[in-house]
């Protein structure tokens, strides 16, 4: 059975746009997903980190793919682009995370999902609104409640 998913994707290093756009056309070839949507491209400022400014965008897709498979899927991508991962909050080439796969919640040694940040982050907040406006955070509620939590953050679209 297929499951909704929404992917945030960001980058700061390189030609962080061709890279954001790389990461969505890869998405739509991924092997057991769809893409079905991804919001517009926005520009934020690095987070508890240094650098240039991140673009960053989510995207859904329906995918039949266990969710560790899907992380490792979404891994494959980034390391496609050479990521690294010196620190926490590293600059990056690209940045793919699963940010919600389905209504479920994970808590494995690899993977939590909704992801742990998720209602704390303007970047990931305001495409994934921008998609779908009423989605609810399994565990948390309506992700629209959080946004007045990121008001302090400044992104604008692209």
């Amino acid at each position: 059975m297929a499951v909704t998913a929404y992917i945030g994707i960001g980058a700061n290093l390189g030609d962080a746009r061709a890279n954001v756009q790389d990461a969505i056309t890869r998405l739509a070839r991924l092997p057991g997903a769809s893409l079905i949507d991804v919001s517009a491209n926005y520009r934020t400022a690095p987070i508890a980190s240094s650098g240039d400014d991140y673009i960053n965008a989510v995207a859904r897709i329906t995918t039949t793919l266990p969710a560790e498979e899907l992380l490792l899927a979404l891994h494959a991508i980034e390391a496609a682009h050479g990521r690294e991962r010196p620190y926490r909050n590293a600059p990056r080439t690209l940045d793919l995370d699963l940010l919600l796969y389905g209504d479920e919640q994970i808590a494995s040694a690899s993977l939590t999902v909704p992801h742990p940040r998720i209602t704390e982050r303007a970047f990931v907040l305001v495409p994934l609104l921008a998609l779908a406006p009423a989605i609810v955070v399994p565990g948390l509620g309506a992700a629209q409640d959080y946004l007045a939590g990121v008001t302090d953050q400044a992104i604008s679209q692209l």
